[in-house]
């Protein structure tokens, strides 16, 4: 939780309002538009210069609704439905058109990813047809058809003009009663004692409950005045308009050529040319003329020579072009590539929504309704992925930003690789054990900061990852690992698991109320459980260890520890004798896993480790070597085994005991890969995959960890009571495995019922030990997806257009009754 240290008292202000928006861009308009159409009516939005000066008025205007996973698509997808219908609502015309999107591949590996990308489009109804290279060059006439492999063309998508479509959002919001201010700088920004922000503008000092930050590249400065942490970071970003083309006609397609990092769309009769280079110019705020509207910076030939010299090569007649302006403008990026959207953990009221990655256009329709939900009540549809609530503290890290923008534009058009690892900002967050691992020949990969084994390579060989969509180089390495951990044992290193410390006396009320499962269990149980929001969504996916009666340690995915530590925190009632400490660093974690652990960890403690001593799912404080640890038996694989808890400076000695001593069982060191292979196989979930705000714990068929009967019910105890009681459920978390043992899942293929699509899968992994690809994924029926339905159906998953036959079941292919982990 931030300790603000701006709250000051309030100054008379010369206006107050339910809500205020900071920032006229396309981000701050739509969010006004969307909570208008909402029912909100006291509602003033300030923008500094004049609306779209920031970064909205050189936007290259491009909507293309297909993305790289469901959730991106959904809300993609809004932005061509809600355009289209603007200027029939607001009478400003937005320059919208559907002339399509063409997308070459150069490459098979593209291609095979791009027909990847089709299937999802099938989902929403989009069309996204695969086509050869003779039918790309019937559409785009000039394109030199010879270089590519093929293309897929999405006839719905388009352009816009992104001013007027800004300023039509403008017009719709103050329809319904916004008061738009122009050339209204916000020079300070602070939260009264009472709970409301205050800003100043030269007009004097402005009030509102609620106050949305959508100012682009100066998000990060303003939000800094009240103690928020917004990782978002400037990068320069070019295109090139040429003279008027002869082939150049309104209906001409946009053209992506990812692979030579170049777009180019129709302007006026003109090309426009633009690019997401490799590697792009990370730009210091400092260098940016702060006073300046509708800034330009110098022309930069040398950096956009490639993507200039591939637009030539996929568009030849590019070379005699002459250039009617080199344009160069300022964009916010983030370190994952994700927009954010959201309100501030340990600030009430305040919301953001910046960070678009040169996507603000594309993303602004959905992302502003999105929030607007979000504001008023809860958001309709998934965006746990980019609620700024999933940053760590040293994201906002000025260096780390720097040096990760530069990879991170590029990261639009580079291949999106399953498991594909950052290259830059690494070595930030390093566990005690790392630099065992790395004698052990640990390939690490990145994970919220942390370095942690992904897999080991044999002794003496790479470690660098070669990337596929068939089977990456880490495949042969991880298969031993897993097999090591049915049969023998595997030790990980899972010290990136965030560990919060909940303790006072109302600790346990508290968490009896946030989480859906009993935690008033005796000390040493283990609980695990879910906090829901109000429609019984699961927010949070974790474990309880009761210390206490009065301290419980709650251990939460590396990934989703400061989303987790948020939702936690703002749900604490002031009244209640409740603190909430992050001792993530406090604990190393390593976990031996494997029907010898047992065995293995048998010579290093005095401890009685028999099921009877020391059942599944109970906690010890145990001797190991010297040191005093906390053990869990728990498992993440499927396996007996126990998760220890080390004080980090007593890690390596640990692991040095345990290591030893395992070498004469088998015992091998196993990555991050094989944990998701394993727990795959079992068919255990992972939050932000199988898990998601819009899934309930029924439909993720967790029913089981819920306790219907607690004293005080618990947050969304009424709607997943209301769906308990309301007959089959019409969507179902299902186990599927492939019959054909070639091809590889990982998520977002789709799910077909009888040739109709159902679903897709939320994730997947090739399984060594059942010798095919399993997954899970929620499937949809409208008369339920019972028991009958699974039986008796014909099931096959979509992969890159091709369908492939599947067995479905509600239970876990590999040991459905749990029995190996209680051994």
């Amino acid at each position: 939780m931030i300790t603000n240290p701006t709250v000051r008292p309030r100054e008379e202000p010369t206006r107050h309002h339910e809500i205020l928006i900071v920032g006229g861009g396309i981000a701050g308009a739509s969010v006004a538009f969307h909570l208008a159409q909402n029912g909100k009516k006291d509602i003033a939005l300030l923008e500094r210069n004049s609306l779209t000066s920031g970064t909205t008025w050189h936007a290259a205007g491009l909507i293309m609704q297909t993305r790289g996973t469901h959730a991106l698509t959904e809300i993609a997808k809004y932005n061509a439905e809600l355009y289209s219908a603007l200027e029939a609502e607001t009478g400003q015309a937005t320059g919208f058109k559907r002339n399509g999107t063409l997308g070459v591949a150069r490459t098979k590996e593209r291609l095979y990813e791009t027909a990847r990308n089709a299937s999802i489009a099938k989902s929403f109804g989009l069309e996204a047809n695969m086509i050869s290279p003779s039918e790309a060059k019937k559409l785009y006439p000039a394109l030199n058809a010879s270089i590519i492999e093929g293309a897929v063309f999405i006839p719905g998508d388009g352009q816009t003009n992104p001013v007027d479509t800004c300023m039509a959002l403008a017009i719709g919001a103050k329809k319904n009663g916004v008061k738009i201010v122009e050339n209204a700088e916000v020079t300070d920004v602070w939260r009264t004692v009472d709970g409301n922000y205050q800003v100043r503008t030269k007009d004097g000092v402005v009030e509102a409950e609620i106050l949305v930050l959508a100012c682009g590249l100066w998000t990060r400065e303003l939000a800094s005045k009240l103690g928020a942490r917004i990782p978002i970071y400037a990068a320069e970003h070019f295109y090139v308009v040429t003279d008027a083309m002869d082939f150049v006609t309104p209906t001409l397609p946009v053209l992506r050529d990812t692979d030579g990092h170049v777009y180019l769309k129709e302007d006026t009769g003109k090309l426009l040319v633009g690019a997401f280079e490799p590697w792009g110019k990370p730009l210091p705020m400092g260098k940016l003329p702060k006073e300046t509207a509708f800034i330009e910076l110098p022309e930069d030939w040398e950096h956009f020579e490639l993507p200039m010299t591939k637009a030539i090569e996929i568009v030849p007649d590019l070379a005699n072009a002459g250039i009617a302006k080199f344009f160069n403008g300022p964009e916010s990026f983030t370190p994952d590539l994700l927009f954010m959207i959201g309100e501030v953990p340990g600030l009430k009221n305040l919301f953001v929504s910046t960070g678009y990655n040169s996507e603000g256009i594309e993303y602004g329709a959905g992302a502003g309704r999105a929030l607007a939900e979000w504001i008023v009540g809860e958001p309709q549809m998934d965006i746990s992925f980019v609620d700024v609530a999933r940053f760590h503290p040293f994201q906002v890290n000025k260096r780390y930003l720097h040096d990760r923008t530069a990879e991170v534009l590029g990261l639009h058009y580079k291949m999106h690789w399953p498991a594909y690892q950052p290259e830059t900002s690494r070595g930030v967050r390093k566990s005690a054990l790392h630099d065992r691992w790395a004698r052990l020949g640990a390939s690490f990969g990145e994970g919220m900061g942390w370095e942690r084994p992904m897999w080991f390579a044999g002794e003496g060989e790479p470690t660098k990852n070669i990337y596929s969509y068939d089977e990456p180089n880490w495949f042969k390495y991880v298969s031993q690992e897993c097999k090591a951990a049915r049969n023998d044992a595997i030790l990980l290193d899972q010290s990136s698991f965030g560990k919060h410390l909940v303790q006072g006396r109302d600790a346990c009320r508290f968490l009896q109320w946030l989480c859906a499962g009993n935690v008033d269990v005796p000390v040493g149980k283990l609980v695990y459980t879910h906090m829901l929001n109000e429609k019984g969504g699961i927010e949070t996916d974790v474990t309880v260890n009761r210390l206490s009666q009065t301290e419980f340690l709650i251990i939460s995915s590396a990934t989703v520890h400061p989303r987790d530590k948020a939702w936690i925190s703002k749900h604490i009632i002031d009244e209640w004798n409740v603190t909430v400490t992050d001792l993530t660093s406090g604990y190393a974690v390593l976990s031996l896993q494997g029907p010898r652990s047992r065995e293995i960890l048998s010579q290093v403690t005095d401890t009685d480790l028999a099921n009877s001593a020391f059942p599944f799912a109970t906690s010890q404080e145990i001797d190991i070597g010297y040191a005093r640890v906390i053990a869990n038996r728990l498992t993440y694989v499927g396996e007996l085994g126990w998760e220890l808890h080390i004080p980090t400076e007593m890690a390596q000695h640990v692991f040095d005991v345990v290591w030893e001593a395992g070498q004469a069982y088998g015992l091998k060191a196993a990555g991050y890969h094989a944990l998701e292979h394993l727990r795959s196989e079992r068919a255990y979930r992972e939050y932000q995959l199988d898990l998601t705000p819009v899934d309930t714990l029924l439909e993720a068929g967790l029913g089981f960890t819920v306790d219907w009967n607690k004293e005080g019910g618990f947050i969304g105890k009424a709607a997943l009571a209301s769906q308990k009681n309301a007959g089959p459920l019409k969507k179902r978390l299902v186990s599927f495995k492939l019959c054909d043992p070639k091809p590889v899942l990982f998520h977002e293929e789709l799910i077909r019922c009888d040739g109709r699509i159902v679903g897709y899968i939320s994730s997947g992994v090739k399984s060594f030990t059942i010798g095919t690809s399993v997954g899970l994924g929620y499937v949809n029926h409208s008369a339920g997806v019972t028991k009958d339905l699974i039986e008796n159906s014909r099931w096959e998953i979509e992969i890159a257009g091709k369908l492939y036959e599947a067995d479905a079941s509600l239970r876990a292919f590999f040991d459905p009754n749990g029995d190996r982990a209680k051994q």
